[in-house]
């Protein structure tokens, strides 16, 4: 029975293991880019081309003339500037080409805003959209830009930029962008003016292009990253990931056309998504640009304009960090983007009274506290049983060394007697690993709600912990609970298997090696766990010991 106790003990050791195996593979640098692309593709615009998910818009779009793609890095950008962001608008296409998020800081230097979209010093991100038709503006198209520089005044409560497009046979066009105060959401359209003399019928297409590097540079075993890539939400299919493998393999799969829905490019922490007005049929792709480069949006068509009238088509950009609180408001499974693994239906309560917590607190270092404490709770009556069971194992370790004297060659009979003596105390030789068998899925959870919540990125508890999402700097953390493992180990009852016992020993060490290099608050919770655990187990062993001696007394 003692081999099976270690055996489940083990399965915990092998999540632990597995977790830390997700560390290192997502620490390894990514692929070298594919071949199958042109030279030169270091801005956002230089190498996309105008989607065409169907074969009308292929032949719609085969005419349309674009300004050279060599002219993408030298044209002319706007500035805008807000209370959450600085973006850089380029005359090219109207794209958004450079984002730079306020309120969230560099992982490398924290006195420099995080920055999203990026047009080559780092890595090619850029928001871009265009018109298929005739003559239309595409995102190779020169706009005329209505200045250098727009910031959010003191009382307003947006800033409206009006990007001018060449006019062509008779259609003028004009692209109109809306930053708002407060909020991450940027509002895009196309004023069209159809004075060419016969009516037209356009599109309009809003994509995301981006390389498939990892967001922020990797630190030791700690860089990890979750998945980076499109998504896809339709009310019919609901959220669909697609990884950049996938798109260029030709496998991807994802719906194609939906009446509602949006597209996102979801990175660790942050998200960017054109989001639609619903109860419009729209056509969904993703494309491989080559040199590791990835197209994914959403048309929209546009109603017919007839000569000498107006038409305009809208969609609202999302581009900031994955707060759950907001998302779900914004659109409809756009929380979605928040990737908590296969274990979101442990990892998404556990989150929200992490929060609730929070509030209370204003920490979130002393939300896990509180919350490990409300699990520990939780499981009390569970604990409580499977201490007891290993503080009669442990009164019982001198009749069972005897025992393993008297038939230490027959085995069988050794066995039936141990089995004997557990029916007899009512002891559950397997009840000291259940404990350790339930922690498995909320310390895996935690993990991930460590791994992928943007509120715990760059946290900070108290001293050298700084952020909660990151390892321990000075392993502090990790040693003490190395440590408290180990005490933990010594209330055990020692297994009468020399090699077991031995192995049991050693686990204390392997596992502060692995939590090295997890995130702080993890450790921080396996701590408190740990503390309370040892509490537990000392007195329940106290008062099983002091109950057997006196009984021996009487």
């Amino acid at each position: 029975m003692d081999q099976r106790r270690l055996i489940l003990f083990l399965v915990f050791a092998f999540s632990i293991v597995m977790l830390w195996e997700g560390w290192v593979k997502h620490n390894q640098p990514a692929p070298a880019p594919t071949a199958a692309s042109s030279a030169g593709a270091a801005a956002p615009a230089a190498d996309a081309s105008v989607p065409t998910p169907s074969a009308s818009l292929a032949a719609a779009q085969a005419g349309v003339p674009g300004e050279p793609a060599a002219a993408a890095a030298s044209a002319p950008r706007t500035v805008v500037e807000t209370d959450l962001l600085r973006a850089e608008v380029s005359a090219q296409g109207g794209d958004i080409v450079r984002l730079e998020l306020k309120q969230h800081k560099q992982k490398e230097d924290h006195s420099k805003p995080f920055l999203l979209f990026d047009d080559g010093s780092a890595h090619v991100y850029a928001a871009q959209t265009g018109l298929i038709g005739d003559g239309l503006p595409t995102h190779k198209t020169l706009f005329t830009l209505p200045g250098s520089e727009f910031k959010l005044k003191d009382g307003e409560d947006a800033v409206v930029l009006r990007l001018e497009a060449p006019e062509q046979g008779g259609v003028r066009v004009t692209k109109v962008m809306t930053f708002k105060r407060g909020s991450y959401l940027v509002d895009v359209s196309y004023d069209i003016r159809n004075e060419s003399g016969k009516p037209i019928e356009p599109h309009a297409y809003f994509q995301l292009t981006r390389d498939g590097k990892p967001a922020e540079t990797p630190e030791g075993f700690g860089g990890v990253q979750t998945f980076i890539g499109p998504a896809f939400y339709t009310d019919g299919a609901k959220f669909q990931k697609v990884k950049f493998s996938e798109i260029t393999e030709g496998k991807a799969k994802f719906a194609k056309s939906a009446p509602d829905g949006w597209v996102a490019l979801v990175q660790h922490y942050f998200v960017s998504a054109w989001l639609p007005a619903e109860g419009v049929q729209r056509e969904f792709f993703a494309r491989a640009l080559g040199n590791d480069t990835y197209s994914a949006g959403v048309i929209l068509p546009v109603a017919q304009i007839a000569s000498g009238a107006t038409g305009k088509v809208e969609s609202r950009l999302y581009a900031g960090p994955q707060e759950q609180d907001k998302l779900h408001g914004i659109a409809p499974g756009l929380d979605l983007v928040v990737d908590y693994g296969w274990l979101t239906v442990i990892a998404a309560p556990l989150f929200w009274v992490l929060a609730w917590l929070h509030k209370l607190t204003g920490n979130w270092g002393w939300a896990i506290i509180l919350v490990t404490v409300m699990l520990k709770a939780l499981f009390f009556p569970l604990s409580a049983a499977s201490y007891k069971s290993m503080a009669k194992m442990r009164v019982l370790g001198p009749r069972l060394q005897r025992m393993k004297e008297m038939y230490g060659n027959d085995k069988a009979k050794m066995q039936q007697e141990m089995m004997n003596l557990y029916r007899t105390e009512k002891i559950n030789p397997l009840g000291g690993c259940l404990p350790i068998l339930v922690q498995i899925p909320v310390f895996i959870a935690l993990y991930w709600v460590l791994l992928g919540s943007v509120e715990m990125r760059q946290a900070p508890w108290l001293g050298w912990i700084q952020d909660l999402s990151a390892k321990d700097p000075y392993f502090i953390l990790p040693i003490i609970m190395g440590v408290s493992m180990l005490i933990q180990t010594k209330l055990n009852p020692t297994p009468p298997d020399p090699i077991q016992a031995k192995v049991m020993l050693a686990m204390p060490i392997v596992f502060t090696f692995m939590f090295l290099w997890f995130p702080s608050g993890l450790v921080l919770y396996w701590v408190v766990n740990n503390c309370l655990s040892i509490a537990q187990q000392w007195q329940i062993t106290r008062m099983i010991e002091s109950g057997n001696k006196g009984g021996k007394a009487a």
